[in-house]
């Protein structure tokens, strides 16, 4: 393929992509602005007006937000390719060390230091205007300019020594590099999933044990009756920075951690916390989150080996820019451009996904009960201002979950546990 034929395809997906993510925000705020003055009749007895209206008007700001930032990214991914930027940071980072290595370590931290800094303004106005507005967050400046330089530290202790291997190994293992590369990061991510949830959350969050010893009690009794062996069951303080409830479980092998949101726990009942605990007990149960790392890898070794196949035809850098090509300018242009190329084929994991909530929502129904799963739904759809009603379309590309309507209807037809 020539450098035009590259250039012009870029283009064409660059523009596709970001007429079809600006046309399906604004689906997703006629959808919700045109249900906005009456609740869903299935939330009816449940969710006031002003709730719904609240959910509606948050749904709508984040929209608005988000169409900015979809014209914001693309113009940057313009300016970074088309535009000359990488060319510039490449040859401003090229004097601060003699060694090719070197230097493409340098280019790619530089810019991970300046796109952080390019994407500070849509951070901060999210989280002090947006979520302010409507009385999410609970973050101060202090914390978040820590949580800020904490990452970037974080990143630069963990990221440079995996840049500098994954460089090395590209110029050292020939043309089956992609591959070297692919189980390096392999093996690097593995590593990540287990120092997760000991190491690394609580520079950022405090884990306590789970005080409230019925609960407690009832939590165990549930891991018991699943076959399910965990490192403990936390507490994490979610409300130091925001109003937003969740749960999850995190790590590998035995060292598995169940974490419940201080937000939650103070927001359901005993048999809610269960039955939510439960859901995610499906995930693990059906193996869903195995299945999502085996398909997320098996990817990654695609693209490794896609990249593998152009990283050294001039085309390749000339059609989208570059002129001073470089192993560590195609792991960038690779960062860059994957999301252009991609973003089409997002409904195929979101179906997925989909179908994995379902799964995972028949669990809770059948070791706790469908009826309690429910109810904590409903509540935490009020807590956190989610939408009741959403596009059909801009469900389909960028919902993980079912919708709310959806959902509950399905709970409503599974039998409650035998007791």
């Amino acid at each position: 393929m020539s450098s035009q034929a590259v250039y012009f395809t870029f283009l064409l997906f660059v523009a596709a992509t970001t007429l079809l993510q600006l046309y399906l925000s604004l689906r997703q705020s006629r959808a919700v602005l045109r249900h906005r003055h009456r609740v869903p009749a299935d939330f009816a007895t449940a969710v006031t007006l002003e709730e719904h209206q609240t959910a509606a008007d948050y749904a709508l700001a984040k929209q608005r937000l988000a169409r900015w930032q979809i014209v914001y990214d693309t113009l940057l991914l313009l300016l970074f390719t088309l535009g000359g930027g990488l060319n510039l940071l490449a040859r401003w980072t090229a004097g601060w060390s003699e060694h090719p290595l070197t230097q493409g370590v340098y280019l790619v931290a530089a810019f991970v230091l300046l796109n952080a800094l390019l994407s500070l303004p849509f951070s901060l106005y999210r989280t002090f205007r947006l979520e302010a507005a409507f009385g999410f967050n609970r973050a101060t400046p202090a914390t978040f300019a820590a949580d800020q330089l904490k990452g970037l530290l974080l990143g630069g202790l963990i990221g440079i020594p995996l840049l500098y291997a994954m460089i090395y190994l590209m110029g050292a293992m020939g043309k089956g590099w992609w591959l070297w590369v692919w189980l390096l990061w392999l093996g690097f991510s593995l590593l990540m999933l287990w120092a997760f949830p000991k190491w690394i959350a609580p520079l950022f969050n405090r884990f306590e044990p789970l005080p409230d010893a019925a609960l407690r009690q009832r939590i165990e009794d549930l891991l018991s009756r699943t076959g399910f062996c965990s490192d403990g069951v936390f507490v994490m303080d979610g409300s130091k920075r925001s109003g937003h409830a969740n749960a999850y479980f995190t790590g590998l092998g035995r060292h598995k951690r169940i974490v419940f949101f201080d937000t939650l726990l103070g927001n359901l009942l005993p048999q809610e916390v269960e039955a939510v605990l439960a859901h995610e007990l499906g995930h693990f149960k059906h193996r869903h989150i195995a299945k999502q790392m085996a398909i997320t890898f098996l990817l990654a070794l695609a693209v490794l080996f896609v990249l593998g196949q152009v990283i050294h035809h001039s085309a390749f850098y000339q059609g989208l820019g570059v002129a001073h090509p470089s192993h560590a300018m195609a792991l960038l242009l690779m960062l860059l451009v994957l999301p252009v190329f991609t973003f089409p084929f997002a409904p195929l994991a979101g179906l997925a996904s989909r179908k994995n909530e379902f799964e995972a929502d028949r669990f809770a129904a059948e070791h706790a009960s469908a009826a309690d799963l429910a109810a904590a739904l409903v509540k935490l759809y009020r807590s956190n201002a989610a939408s009741l009603v959403s596009d059909p379309w801009y469900s389909r590309f960028y919902d993980s979950h079912p919708g709310a309507r959806e959902r509950l209807a399905a709970l409503k037809q599974l039998p409650e546990q035998a007791t």
